[in-house]
C-alpha cells in the first residue's frame, strides 16, 4: 500500500521501482511544490551495504549543482523509513524512449549527450565518478531536459579500486577497462555514455549476443560497428564521435569532457547545416542557426 504521508510529504502514486526501492509522485504541504520521494524498501532497511549506497547516492548528487543532475532536497527517516526527497523528473527514462521509439533523432539524442557529458564533468570537477551510466538514469522533467539521476554506485575519484571485489555496471555499456579489473576513471563513464548514445541512435546496444557473458567478452574484443553503419542516416561526425568515445583502449578516447562535447557540438551544428540546406535554405546559415 502507498504510504500516505511522510513528514511534510505527501505521496500520491508510484512512479518508478529498482533494487533499492520505489519513487513516488508527491507533495511538499510545507513549500507547496510537486517533488519526488525515493522510498528505500523495507527489508533493506538493516542492510549496511544497501543503507551505504542510498547514503551514497544522496550525499554525491547534493553535492552537485549542474542543471542537467537530479536535484537532492533531503535525505531523512521517519517512523524507520528512510527516504530520499529530490526533484520530480517523471517524463519517463530514455530508456523508455528507445524501447518506444526504436530510435531517436540524431538531433536529439545529440542534445542529450551533450548535457549528459556537461553533467558528468561537472561530477568530475567535484572528484566523482557516476560509475552506472545507461539509458534508465538518465530522465526527462516537464520541460523536457535530461536528468542525470542513481548515484547509488559513485565514488570519488580519489579511491582506490578494489580489483578483488565484483565488477559493477551494466553489461550492455560496461568500459572494458573495468572488465579488465585496470584503472577506473572519468574515461570509464565516457565510454558507457557513448554506449548509451549509441543506443538512443541506432536502437541497437553496440554489442548483442545470446548471453550476458558473450556481450561483456564483446567489449573487450569484438570490434564495434560504426553507428553509421547500422543507421544509414546517421552523419558521419556523429558516428566518427561515438567511436573516439567507444575506443577500447581509454587513451585512445577523447582525453577530456570538453572534447567529447565539442565534437558533439560540431557534428549537431553540421547536421543543423545539412538540414537548413535540405529546406531551401540560402547562404545566411550562421543567421540561421543563432535563432
Amino acid at each position: 500500500m502507498v504510504p500516505m504521508r511522510l513528514r511534510q510529504f505527501e505521496l500520491r502514486d508510484a512512479i518508478a521501482s529498482g533494487g533499492m526501492g520505489t519513487v513516488f509522485r508527491a507533495f511538499d504541504l510545507t513549500l507547496e511544490r510537486e517533488v519526488a520521494v525515493k522510498l528505500m524498501k523495507e527489508e533493506l532497511l538493516n542492510d549496511t551495504k544497501a543503507l551505504e549506497s542510498f547514503a551514497r547516492e544522496a550525499r554525491a548528487a547534493a553535492a552537485l549543482n549542474h542543471t542537467n543532475i537530479i536535484h537532492i532536497y533531503t535525505f531523512e527517516e521517519h517512523e524507520h523509513q528512510r527516504f530520499l526527497v529530490m526533484e520530480l523528473a517523471d517524463r519517463g527514462s530514455l530508456d523508455d524512449r528507445i524501447e518506444r521509439d526504436g530510435r531517436l533523432p540524431e538531433l536529439q539524442i545529440l542534445d542529450i549527450g551533450i548535457k549528459v557529458a556537461s553533467a558528468l564533468d561537472t561530477a568530475l570537477k567535484h572528484g566523482l565518478l557516476h560509475r552506472d551510466i545507461k539509458p534508465g538514469n538518465i530522465l526527462f522533467n516537464a520541460e523536457g531536459e535530461p536528468k542525470l539521476v542513481d548515484f547509488g554506485l559513485a565514488r570519488s575519484t580519489e579511491s582506490e579500486s578494489d580489483h578483488d571485489t565484483a565488477v559493477w555496471g551494466t553489461p550492455y555499456y560496461i568500459a572494458p577497462e573495468k572488465i579488465r579489473r585496470e584503472k577506473e576513471d572519468f574515461l570509464s563513464d565516457m565510454y558507457s555514455l557513448a554506449g548509451t548514445i549509441y543506443h538512443g541512435l541506432t536502437g541497437h546496444v553496440p554489442f548483442e549476443a545470446p548471453t550476458v557473458e558473450e556481450v561483456i567478452a564483446a567489449h573487450v574484443d569484438s570490434p564495434v560497428t560504426p553507428p553509421n553503419h547500422v543507421v544509414t542516416e546517421v552523419s558521419q561526425p556523429t558516428s566518427d564521435a561515438i567511436l573516439i568515445a567507444l575506443a577500447k583502449d581509454p587513451t585512445q578516447r577523447y582525453q577530456t569532457y570538453d572534447d567529447f562535447i565539442m565534437a558533439m557540438t560540431a557534428a549537431r551544428s553540421q547536421l543543423l547545416v545539412n538540414q537548413f540546406r535540405g529546406r531551401g535554405g540560402g547562404t545566411n546559415v550562421l543567421g540561421w542557426l543563432r535563432r
